[in-house]
């Protein structure tokens, strides 16, 4: 396989299963800026088909084009070998085409199956909604799925992953034939994901197509039968999984082969001196003792299944959480902080889990969310020093390589990968001697990926320590000088790096603190 480009033919042809949908040639443009160049896509009933790519490839208008969302320029569209144009998502469902969004679309204050048969109620004889039937239809559809949700409890009292089923389960009353998958799994717990992919090859086994979309290498090679990668509006692969070899694949998404991006580099660490943070016997709500400590220098990585206490370990740390026991020292000095903004005065970052949310004003500038934590140092008299903030803002933009028309550009338009950079930016000019950063690469490209690894190894070795917290086991091994494993929000065991080389080996590190007892302290 070579980087050239070019598009590849799949290794070999699906004869035995039926063609559902085939896009040939798609182009389409936006304000005369092509987005898709002669794009061609076929999905095969009984095959779970990976759609690949950077932000910005091409990946959702191709998607969109086939829900109806966008018509393109040119090209052709057949759906079961009839040739169609679809000009609205009501009739791309009518062809039997269904998304499963990643920001779901329910609505949380009616029941279950209320969603699922929205403006599709069965009636009763004087045309009432038969409520009885809506659920008893509900209560089947989930059974053929294999799963146990209550059809007359409110969506907003599920679990995500109860969400994310009840999404499946509103497309399959509707008889779609269809899937598109956009990031199914970001936001599910590890048995969550198993539920998702066994359903998946469960809907595979009933003969429908589906499109699956995923920044997540491992996700490729565990579902997908084939896989297409599109980068700068071009379809440049299509291939089956069964011996693709994960560097060639990331070789495509890129562009340009990135040598060591999701390996582990030995760093030298001096652990001789006193640790820059120690945590002894730390309490707060979610978090039962946590005891460990980290040096300068070192990227600390946290091993922990989803409410494992990861995520309110780090909260209580930075003041989100307040704390109800036990101490911390930083550079041998003991500290507490009851508001981020204490943390920030005291040295500490925090990148956290939701950047959308918690980490950017997304309808803000770009320069504006840069510009944030370090706004008092350009204020002169009650006034902005509007060149020297700028100028400060654009050195940012150019040393994190934030692609960006200009830091006036609303935060919004960019990609996942920028948008990361840009919280992780924001901090800098704070100087912080611990950064804690909460799934860092979530939802981020694999080249946007490798360049905040990148990042995050350079920031540490200008002295500074780095907290780790990744649902992404090859992102820990990659990152990561020593791993803690957490459980019941406490550090059960710190797993050193010897011995800890590939993700079997974490996930058996994950088995066993299940299996044993309570948490000990994890110093080096």
């Amino acid at each position: 396989m070579t980087g050239s480009g070019q598009a590849q033919p799949a290794t070999s042809v699906t004869e035995s299963k039926p063609l559902v949908v085939s896009m040939a040639g798609i182009n389409k443009a936006f304000n005369n800026v092509s987005v898709l160049n002669d794009v061609s896509l076929d999905l095969y009933g009984g095959e779970v088909h990976a759609l690949m790519g950077g932000n910005g490839a091409g990946k959702s208008t191709l998607m969109k084009i086939l829900q109806g969302v966008y018509t393109p320029d040119s090209g052709t569209l057949t759906i079961d070998g009839q040739l169609l144009t679809l000009g609205t998502p009501e009739q791309a469902e009518a062809a039997g085409v269904a998304m499963i969004f990643q920001e779901f679309s329910l609505i949380p204050t009616l029941t279950v199956a209320q969603n699922i048969f929205l403006n599709r109620e069965p009636r009763g004889r004087f045309g009432a909604i038969d409520d009885a039937e809506m659920v008893k239809r509900a209560r089947t559809l989930f059974a053929d799925m294999g799963v146990q949700i209550d059809p007359t409890v409110q969506v907003r009292n599920l679990s995500t992953g109860e969400w994310q089923l009840t999404e499946i389960a509103k497309a399959l009353s509707k008889a779609a034939r269809v899937f598109i998958m956009d990031e199914p799994t970001a936001a599910l717990s590890s048995t969550e994901v198993q539920t998702l992919f066994r359903l998946t090859a469960q809907l595979k086994a009933r003969g429908l197509a589906i499109v699956y979309i995923t920044h997540r290498m491992d996700e490729v090679f565990t579902v997908g039968d084939k896989v297409t990668v599109m980068r700068d509006g071009r379809d440049v692969l299509t291939r089956e999984t069964k011996g693709l070899h994960l560097d060639d694949l990331i070789e495509q998404i890129v562009g340009r082969r990135l040598e060591g991006a999701m390996q582990w580099e030995y760093r030298e660490v001096n652990r001789t001196g006193a640790p820059l943070l120690e945590v002894e016997n730390l309490h707060s709500e979610g978090v039962n003792g946590a005891t460990f400590s980290m040096y300068p220098g070192e990227i600390v990585g946290l091993v922990g299944l989803m409410g494992s206490g990861r995520t309110e370990i780090a909260e209580t740390l930075f003041g989100v959480r307040r704390k109800t026991g036990g101490g911390m020292k930083l550079q041998g000095k003991p500290v507490t902080f009851d508001s981020p903004e204490q943390a920030i005065a005291g040295g500490l970052a925090l990148v956290p889990e939701d950047r959308r949310v918690q980490g950017l004003v997304l309808d803000a500038s770009v320069g504006t969310n840069l510009l944030m934590p370090q706004l008092a140092r350009f204020v002169h008299g009650g006034v902005v020093q509007d060149r020297a903030a700028r100028g400060y803002a654009d050195t940012l933009v150019s040393q994190l390589r934030i692609k960006t028309d200009n830091i006036d550009k609303k935060t919004r338009l960019l990609s996942g990968g920028n948008q990361q950079k840009i919280v992780v930016a924001k901090w800098l000019g704070n100087e912080p001697r611990l950064l804690i950063l909460d799934e860092p690469t979530a939802g981020v490209d694999i080249g946007s990926k490798s360049e905040i690894i990148a990042l995050i190894r350079e920031l540490a070795s200008q002295g500074k320590a780095v907290l780790v917290i990744s649902s992404e086991l090859p992102e820990l091994l990659a990152l990561s000088d020593r791993l803690l494993l957490v459980e019941d929000g406490c550090i059960k065991q710190d797993l050193g790096r010897s011995g800890q080389e590939t993700e079997e080996d974490l996930h058996r590190a994950l088995q066993r603190g299940q299996m044993g007892g309570k948490g000990h302290a994890a110093t080096a």
